[in-house]
């Protein structure tokens, strides 16, 4: 059984975390990006829809240079926990506003850092195209918040103690392979030393739309949404599902290539792609 793991304000005991993208090249990082160490807006910062906190993955952009920050699709979703698949749960209209905040907690709200606008999201994006295929419709959880104007200029897009992304991993992972993490959920109560994750893929589901993983800690509520790297510092996934059975524990990383080309076709962004880090990717644990 699977359930997505967005963490819900006041709610601690929830859970809710095509083809390959081999046309989804990665942009030249930016010289105007902010500086690492100062940027408030980055891949690990929290994100609040209307009371649902997750976490981002990635940052994109298009051929405007548009800013957009990644998390989960499920995290605008309407419905319980146990509605992961986007090809029939409600969620939030493109439209909705979220906001970008530190420090947030069960005993803090944390501080606003910038806001953006929800653009894209996969479950929409199938809903509206009609898809059928099941493991898309299960796997399928990306969502793009285009940065306010005004907040551009704070974003950084290097994940945090890991750095990168250097690209996409467009291959899958072996049994095994090593991944990186970065969780930032409001239920740690902002002790960031339980942020970074390094584990083991348990390998690629058959359909390459899924990777199941385990962690030192697995996701849980709130991390839904953030980054995962592969051994070699590539953009392997996204959080998606926390699982309760058969392989308790585990974590299910939606596929970022898969994900990335659906959304370059349905999303109507000319040009959208990731961007890698200005930091070099470090596996230091």
């Amino acid at each position: 059984m699977l359930l997505t793991i967005a963490a819900t304000a006041g709610l601690v005991a929830a859970a809710a975390t095509s083809v390959p993208a081999s046309a989804a090249p990665t942009t030249q990082a930016r010289a105007d990006w902010a500086p690492a160490d100062t940027a408030t807006i980055h891949p690990g910062v929290q994100m609040y829809t209307e009371g649902a906190q997750c976490t981002a993955n990635f940052v994109f952009t298009d051929t405007a240079g548009t800013t957009y920050v990644g998390y989960a699709a499920h995290c605008a979703g309407l419905g319980e926990a146990t509605d992961t698949d986007g090809c029939t749960s409600g969620s939030l209209p493109l439209g909705t506003e979220v906001d970008f905040v530190e420090g947030g907690s069960l005993a803090s709200e944390g501080t606003r850092v910038g806001g953006g606008t929800l653009v894209y999201s996969s479950w929409l994006a199938m809903q509206q195209r009609g898809e059928t295929d099941a493991d898309t419709c299960a796997y399928n959880d990306l969502a793009l918040v285009k940065v306010d104007a005004a907040d551009t200029g704070k974003v950084n897009p290097s994940i945090p103690f890991w750095g990168g992304p250097v690209g996409i991993n467009t291959a899958g992972t072996a049994a095994g392979g090593t991944v990186h993490s970065y969780g930032n959920s409001s239920l740690r109560a902002g002790i960031e030393q339980l942020s970074p994750k390094q584990g083991v893929s348990l390998g690629t589901d058959p359909s390459g739309w899924t990777h199941p993983v385990y962690t030192v800690t697995p996701g849980v509520p709130g991390d839904s949404g953030s980054a995962f790297l592969d051994a070699e510092g590539n953009a392997l996934g996204t959080l998606s599902t926390l699982a309760l059975a058969p392989l308790a524990g585990s974590n299910g990383v939606g596929d970022l290539s898969r994900e990335l080309s659906y959304a370059q076709a349905a999303s109507g962004i000319a040009g959208l792609s990731l961007v890698p880090g200005t930091e070099p990717f470090s596996p230091l644990l």
